[in-house]
């Protein structure tokens, strides 16, 4: 069970930086205002599909006073926060090839998703995926990992999450599965020979 975003996905195609780094000057948005207007006050309910995105994030655009739509803001995120790192994505192609099932554990709304998983291709090159707007519920939480047992069809024992944030580890871990704190450089072969072989 592989994270996404700071593992297998990192930061804008050009040069890996987060995505808000040029949204100032490419849209006129300020990061500080879509922080606050949308994503503090209205992520959460949108990334456990609890919300539809695209009208949330219109409100929210209202309250900033920008022109900006929706639709536009949308899809320079999507593209803006779709590098897929090639030493992760190699590692992965040889996990499978070696016969380790390898699944996408996410905190996504269900456009992201779409979008990683047929627009970047994700989608062929894993065994599945368990997002956020899916599960009802994000990690950390413990639902988001029982929902995630019975989607890819394992005993909490038989999986082993490599997140990069310490608290979904944690989860991960008081749930009975294995987990590894990933950090930037790691190696997800490595990690596999130590807790798979």
């Amino acid at each position: 069970m592989l994270d996404v975003d700071g593992v297998l996905v990192f930061g804008r195609p050009t040069d890996g930086q987060h995505w808000m780094v040029g949204l100032l000057d490419d849209l006129g948005i300020s990061p500080r205002d879509l922080a606050r207007e949308f994503i503090r006050a209205e992520w959460q309910s949108v990334v456990i599909g609890q919300k539809e995105l695209m009208p949330t994030l219109r409100e929210a655009l209202i309250k900033i006073g920008t022109d900006v739509s929706a639709e536009t803001l949308v899809s320079y995120w999507y593209e803006q926060s779709s590098r897929v790192v090639p030493d992760v994505l190699a590692d992965v192609r040889d996990a499978r090839c070696r016969g380790i099932p390898v699944y996408l554990a996410t905190n996504q709304s269900y456009s992201r998703a779409d979008y990683l998983l047929n627009k970047v291709g994700l989608n062929s090159e894993i065994d599945g995926v368990v997002y956020s707007a899916m599960a009802g519920h994000q990690k950390p939480d413990a639902g988001f990992y029982r929902f995630a047992e019975e989607r890819a069809g394992y005993n909490p024992d038989e999986l082993l999450l490599v997140d990069d944030k310490l608290e979904n580890v944690e989860a991960a871990i008081s749930a009975g599965w294995n987990g590894v704190h990933w950090s930037d450089g790691d190696s997800l072969t490595e990690i596999l020979k130590r807790h798979i072989g």
